[in-house]
Order: C-alpha cells, then structure tokens, then sequence
C-alpha cells in the first residue's frame, strides 16, 4: 500500500482518478481483443486513455501495469507484449500492410488457464475452424524451417482442400483473408524477397507463433498427425 501511495503521490492525482484509469484501459483492452479477433492492441490506443486528460510522466506506463495486474489477479489473461524482429537483409523488405507500425509496442490476451479447461469452458464451437486453420498453417511454415514462399505455402493448403481463389468458403468466406487474418494476429509475417528472378513474397513465423507455448503445440499437433519425430519430417 505504501509502494502505491508513493506512485500516486508522484503522479497528483487520487487512487479515485487511477482507478478509473485502470478500469478503462481494462474495458478498452477486452472491447478491443474481442471485436478484432485477437488482433493486437497498439500501446499508443492504451496510452492516449491516459493523456488525454493527464500529461502527468510515467502515468501512462503505471496504469497499463496495473491493468495488466488486474487481468491477471481478476479475468486470468496474461497482457503479453510483442516485439516484432527486424529484417536484417537489404533483399529483404517487409510489407507495410497490416504490419506498418513494426516497432510499436502492442499486445495481446493470453489465457492463463491450462489448455484442458480453457477448451472445455472458454472455446466457441464458432472458432474452433478457424483454430484448426491457424495450426495447419504454422504447421506447414514450422516444417519448412519457419519460412515459406507464398505459392509454396498454397500448394500445400490445396492438398488441404483450401484454394486461394476461394472467396466462399463455408466457413472462412475468402481462404485469402483467413490466412490475412494470420498477419493481422501477428502468427505470420509476409516479406518480400528480391532475387535474380525478381521478387518473391515469403510467410515467415511472426511473435505469436514463436512464443514458446505455442510452438510447443505447433510441435505436439505436427507430432499427433505424423506419428513421426518431427525434426526428420521435410516438406517436399
């Protein structure tokens, strides 16, 4: 209680005026994960909450770090931050798309449940194809060594039955935009790669796909339907 007095006396303002802060940097972020999908929420959205009517230094980093508390303490969503990797090649460049703002911090809702009861009590039958889509697809980019040409990618989601020229699929609607929805989530960047034959665009495995729980289920999904050490497995 002191630690936090100490921080509000820095600040001026009341536990009151925090709280309400904090209540709605929560709301924001819930309103936000659920309408967009699990697309990233930006760090400047969270911090113009906040200074739009404080300008106090520092406010804005105390009350994300409290709500992310919060969501911790109170719902059991972890408020994990990405940080998105540079290219390091002068071939290389990222696509601006959904991805222009690469050196922003952002952020995403992880359940802090264990995966068992999290399907049971939490999972819509709705999203469940949409799941299965996003694991074969990190699957196929996984076994190519986490980086993919696009028509390379395709072949293999046509053996799955999935076309890019589809744009009525019963489910997806547009097999494109469902593997879009991908990027926007931040599982898949795409680059644009020059070479003697010109330009190629490649699916890299982006944050989401890269944290460690979700590589490991990648991994155990791979595992299940290859009955098969996974290290040896080659796309051909």
């Amino acid at each position: 209680m002191a630690d936090e007095a100490d921080a509000l006396s820095q600040f001026g303002i009341s536990k009151e005026e925090t709280d309400k802060l904090v209540s709605e940097v929560i709301r924001f972020i819930l309103f936000k994960s659920h309408q967009n999908s699990g697309c990233p929420i930006k760090r400047e959205d969270l911090t113009q909450i906040v200074t739009k009517n404080y300008r106090q230094r520092n406010l804005a980093t105390y009350v994300i770090n409290e709500a992310k508390t919060k969501l911790s303490s109170v719902f059991g969503y972890d408020l994990k931050e990405l940080q998105r990797s540079r290219t390091s090649s002068n071939t290389q460049t990222r696509l601006p798309q959904s991805q222009s703002n690469a050196d922003s911090k952002s952020y995403v809702l992880v359940s802090q449940l264990p995966i068992e009861v999290f399907r049971k009590h939490v999972v819509e039958d709705s999203t469940s194809p949409m799941t299965a889509f996003t694991f074969a697809v990190l699957a196929v980019v996984q076994l190519a060594g986490g980086k993919i040409p696009e028509e390379t990618l395709w072949h293999h989601l046509r053996r799955m039955g999935l076309h890019e020229s589809d744009e009525h699929n019963p489910v997806f609607g547009s097999n494109k935009q469902a593997l879009e929805t991908l990027v926007q989530q931040r599982f898949l960047q795409k680059e644009k790669v020059s070479g003697p034959e010109g330009n190629t665009l490649f699916y890299d495995l982006a944050e989401r796909a890269l944290d460690a729980q979700v590589s490991e289920r990648v991994t155990d999904y791979i595992s299940q339907i290859l009955k098969n050490d996974v290290s040896v497995v080659e796309l051909d």
